[in-house]
Parts: C-alpha cells; structure tokens; sequence
C-alpha cells in the first residue's frame, strides 16, 4: 500500500466527493431535459456542471492516487 501524505488523503477523498456530484447533477439535468426540454438554459447549466465535476474529480483523483517522491533536502550526507 502506498503511503499518502494528508494533502493527497483529502484530495482523493474531495474527488470522491465531487463523483458523487457528478453524478447527481446528471440525474438533475436529466430530469430537468425530460421535464421542461434540452433548449433550456438550466439544462445547459446542469450540464456545464456535470462536465465540471467529473473534471474536477479526474484532476484531483490523480493528485491524491500518484506516488509522490520525498523532496526533502538532506544536509546530513551532502559532500
């Protein structure tokens, strides 16, 4: 198992999150398609945000799940 650093828990867990909004914005533009029509700026809106948060949640899934390197800079073992 990979060892995460705090930042990377909390990014994975808010692209988890924005998954989840994704995928309610897309039954609220359904409905919303279904019931008063796709000419709608509403729908337009609704979708806009569906493509947004499964963006988001791409992005930020990535930067929680990727192995990050230790950076730090020894001083102990420099020659």
């Amino acid at each position: 198992m990979k060892t995460r650093k705090p930042a990377q828990k909390v990014s994975l867990a808010v692209a988890y999150i924005c998954y989840v909004a994704a995928v309610i914005t897309l039954f609220a533009a359904g409905y919303r398609g279904y019931t008063v029509g796709t000419d709608n700026p509403i729908f337009a809106s609704l979708a806009a945000s569906v493509v947004f948060f499964v963006g988001c949640g791409i992005v930020l899934h990535v930067m929680g799940a990727v192995s990050l390197p230790d950076l730090k800079i020894d001083t102990k073992n420099s020659e």
